[in-house]
């Protein structure tokens, strides 16, 4: 029996076509409630933008839109739904930094399962958080990649992770993070392989909000 090749390319354009739409109206949704501050829909928006994240981010180029608003979406979204699980936990919290934000004469060494140790020299950023994180009972990590972040999970056991990294690894963490433990995040200001920037009164906010439950 020969295949109905006219029948399959008909059923291939309209799954093509329904995916588009559906992807684009979580975009619009979500795009709506970033800009507005106003969350709407936030499962739908979540679940679509994750399992249509590269058609997504094509649609945002089509239209000339910087393709980073799909994890900004992603990334705020995540944080509204759980900021008052993450607000709520007293003891074993972890604000992990990715090692790219040392400074380039960084002196600091890698133990293989906790990361860098800072030595709080004053030339980057992470020394202002480490102080932070201090005041308000978060420990740091400073880790070279993914690997190191789920040996955190499973020796440290943290009960809420404050995440800092670029937009795509940072909605690709908090996705599976947060499957364990409530997350919070702030992307890099600047992306880069090292001596990257952070908005590092964020960063505090974030730890600062669990004092103010």
């Amino acid at each position: 029996m020969p295949l109905p090749y006219e029948l399959l390319g008909r059923l291939f354009v309209y799954v093509v076509a329904i995916v588009f739409l559906v992807t684009a109206l979580a975009l619009s949704i979500g795009v709506y409630s970033f800009k507005k501050h106003e969350i709407l829909f936030p499962n739908f928006v979540l679940f679509m933008l994750y399992l249509f994240y590269s058609p997504a981010k094509w649609i945002c180029r089509v239209f000339y839109i910087k393709e980073e608003l799909i994890d900004d979406i992603l990334i705020e979204l995540r944080n509204a739904m759980m900021l008052e699980r993450f607000k709520h936990v007293k003891e074993r919290r972890a604000v992990i930094l990715p090692q790219c934000m040392r400074h380039p004469e960084c002196k600091a060494r890698c133990d293989p399962i906790i990361g860098y140790e800072c030595k709080r020299c004053g030339r980057c950023d992470i020394g202002r958080i480490v102080e932070a994180a201090e005041k308000y009972k978060f420990k740091v990590f400073v880790v070279p990649g993914d690997s190191f972040v789920r040996k955190i999970l499973q020796t440290y056991r943290p009960q809420a992770c404050l995440g800092i990294a670029c937009p795509a690894e940072l909605t690709e963490s908090m996705q599976a993070v947060s499957k364990i433990v409530p997350v919070q995040g702030v992307r890099l200001l600047r992306d880069g392989c090292y001596d990257t920037r952070v908005d590092v009164d964020e960063v505090i906010k974030k730890m600062a909000m669990c004092d103010d439950v």
